[in-house]
């Protein structure tokens, strides 16, 4: 590796850590003013023009709140599992595409930081760790609620990771790689609007990944591990200041990544018109898209009522895993007639 290299690895990594970190800030931003325009409301109006500097006065009073470390909680494991929480929900992006190559001053640069061939097996491996931050934050805060949320959160986990695998099974079947710059690049075969194409081999994917992967982000109507009117906060009952917009920080950010997962998957990811001759276009496509699905994810939120518990276990065993098994037999039975 050359030290030009390096450095290129270096500033797409600052790139991708920055952009999550800010991005969370105004996710927050855009789902409260979302959230009040579908409820007829106002939403933040006073920190700053239209209130964009409200996720900036947040954090400032987080960052001065008082912090409370439980006398039985189990200290260190307390003040690691948000770290362990948050790392995962930074890293998992690491792996998406944001666009072909560009080249500036004669040197190539590739948009994005990794194109490993096992892309699709480093999204699920790093989904599944999140998890542990939060078993150990409810075990750790020596508090029955806690504990139960951090329970709950494993059996969603278990139940929806299975369907959320089976979905990226199909999305490999047809494009026969699973590296995402590929899966990408298998969409545009067919123009710009390859995606729709793409889809219409695999009706159910789409539609099993973004139930799934609400899931996995533990939000509306799947937010059971932290419901206010029975576990009075869940896993993070016991948790204040940073170490709270530390899980805060994670929820937030694991919406971007998989909204972003979800663009590259199934709608087509950087491709859009014009994007072969101007490369620079395929990171605003994907921000666009990834925009279009946070708000589905603030849609859904602001529309549908919480799950109660044993339906949400009978709805991801019974319902969604049957479907996401006849949709890989879909895709199966595609790629053999029409060969992906």
């Amino acid at each position: 590796m050359t030290v030009a290299q390096l450095i290129e690895y270096i500033i797409k990594s600052g790139i991708i850590l920055l952009g999550m970190t800010v991005g969370f800030a105004y996710v927050t931003y855009y789902e409260r003013k979302a959230l009040a325009r579908i409820q007829t409301r106002i939403g933040p109006n006073r920190a700053g023009p239209w209130g964009i500097l409200q996720p900036v006065a947040d954090g400032i009073k987080l960052i001065f709140k008082e912090e409370f470390v439980p006398d039985r909680a189990d200290k260190f494991l307390f003040v690691l599992a948000p770290v362990v929480t948050v790392i995962p929900a930074l890293i998992i992006t690491a792996v998406v595409p944001w666009g072909r190559q560009i080249t500036l001053f004669g040197y190539t640069i590739k948009l994005y930081l990794a194109n490993v061939n096992v892309a699709i097996l480093y999204l699920s491996a790093v989904a599944s760790i999140s998890v542990y931050g939060i078993v150990l934050a409810g075990w750790s805060s020596n508090n029955k609620y806690a504990m139960m949320g951090g329970l709950r959160s494993t059996a969603q986990m278990i139940s929806y990771e299975l369907a959320l695998g089976l979905s990226f099974v199909s999305v490999t079947l047809l494009a026969g790689s699973m590296s995402l710059v590929d899966i990408v690049e298998a969409q545009g075969a067919h123009g710009f609007l390859g995606w729709i194409v793409w889809n219409l081999k695999q009706p159910l994917a789409f539609i099993i990944f973004l139930i799934a992967g609400m899931a996995e982000t533990n939000r509306s109507p799947f937010d059971m591990p932290e419901a206010e009117q029975e576990l009075t906060a869940g896993y993070h009952t016991e948790y204040s200041g940073m170490k709270f917009a530390l899980f805060f920080m994670a929820e937030y950010i694991k919406i971007i990544a998989v909204s972003m997962i979800t663009a590259t998957l199934f709608l087509g990811g950087y491709m859009g018109p014009f994007v072969t001759q101007f490369p620079w276009l395929g990171p605003i496509y994907l921000f666009i898209k990834t925009v279009i699905m946070i708000f589905v994810f603030i849609w859904v939120r602001a529309t549908l009522p919480r799950f109660r518990y044993d339906r949400l276990m009978a709805f991801g065993w019974k319902v969604l895993l049957p479907l996401a098994l006849l949709n890989v037999a879909i895709a199966a039975v595609i790629t053999v007639l029409v060969g992906g």
